[in-house]
């Protein structure tokens, strides 16, 4: 009876049950799965030195930085660097290039991997689908330095590459990286080649989590094939590709300079040079240390904004986002 009147009182709001603050909880979770969490120390001592802790760095954008002097005793200059990049000759090159390169990614590497996984996924031959898995996977794992000589020589005055773009064209071509022209679709379409294999295997996992019944109804209905892709397939692993626009978007102002730094040349930077490559020129081999910090500071704010933007946009519109 007594355990009963307890219990009413608790349900009527009379004995108000007793809440565990924070603290207690986070103490017994931490007895509970203690071994899980010294697995986290050295992930999140990796992030704290690495990524945090390089970030107050991010002020000599806002100093005229002289190693000699140090960070402390250099001159505070304000916003001198952002403005000096806005009104320089190459802001609007390096600008539209960093946009229209990775337009491009977007436009043609972000569709690439996932027609590769609807189209492995339609195959029916598992040997042929391992075969074109393999050849494709392979690229990812050659050394990006080993790709841009790979490149270099398809492109050569006598490079298979060359030849049949002279056999079809009629033309001739010199080495195409020295072609401005030129140097978009061989960036583009070399990434594609690189990463087009490791991409789709996101969308094949998804693809995997179909349910089959799905497809077993569509068939008693006599859908066909490209109907299921459009109906079923990709509506169902719309989610993940929602995600990894979003994070595409939000790098529409970052390209790697790594590749760029070994393919361009000064004859394609009219084309080639983008915010990344110029960073590097300016702060490494001009030691403009305070400048190259203003831009890349710049150039983060906005994919920064961005990311924000389309996160929003996708919740709004398909209740699927990163936050």
């Amino acid at each position: 009876m007594l355990t009963v009147r307890k219990n009413r009182e608790l349900h009527s709001g009379m004995i108000a049950p007793k809440r565990k603050n924070t603290g207690q909880i986070i103490k017994k979770d931490f007895k509970k799965n203690w071994f899980a969490y010294m697995l986290a120390i050295p992930v999140i001592a990796w992030f704290l030195v690495f990524c945090y802790g390089p970030m107050w760095g991010v002020l000599i954008a806002f100093k005229d930085f002289k190693p000699l002097l140090g960070f402390a005793d250099s001159q505070w200059v304000g916003f001198k660097h952002f403005i000096e990049f806005f009104e320089g000759p190459y802001f609007w090159r390096v600008v539209k290039n960093t946009l229209l390169l990775n337009l491009w990614g977007i436009v043609f590497g972000f569709t690439a991997p996932i027609l590769l996984a609807l189209m492995l996924n339609e195959a029916r031959n598992s040997r042929f689908k391992k075969v074109v898995q393999t050849i494709t996977y392979m690229p990812h794992f050659i050394s990006l330095v080993v790709v841009c000589g790979m490149i270099h020589i398809f492109t050569a005055d006598e490079g298979i590459i060359t030849q049949i773009l002279q056999f079809f064209t009629g033309k001739e071509y010199s080495s195409l990286l020295g072609y401005s022209s030129m140097f978009r679709p061989i960036y583009t379409f070399s990434g594609i080649w690189q990463s087009i294999g490791w991409e789709s295997i996101i969308y094949l996992a998804a693809m995997s989590s179909i349910d089959p019944a799905l497809y077993e109804a569509a068939d008693i209905d006599g859908v066909g094939r490209i109907k299921k892709m459009w109906h079923i397939t990709l509506p169902q692993i719309s989610p993940v590709i929602v995600i990894l626009f979003i994070f595409a978007i939000g790098g529409l102002m970052a390209s790697g300079y790594e590749k760029i730094i070994l393919l361009y040349n000064p004859l394609t930077y009219d084309t080639a040079d983008v915010i990344a490559s110029y960073v590097y020129r300016r702060g490494l081999r001009e030691a403009s240390l305070s400048y190259s910090t203003a831009v890349g500071l710049l150039s983060a704010i906005i994919n920064f904004a961005l990311l924000w933007a389309t996160n929003r946009i996708a919740k709004r519109n398909s209740e699927v986002s990163l936050w």
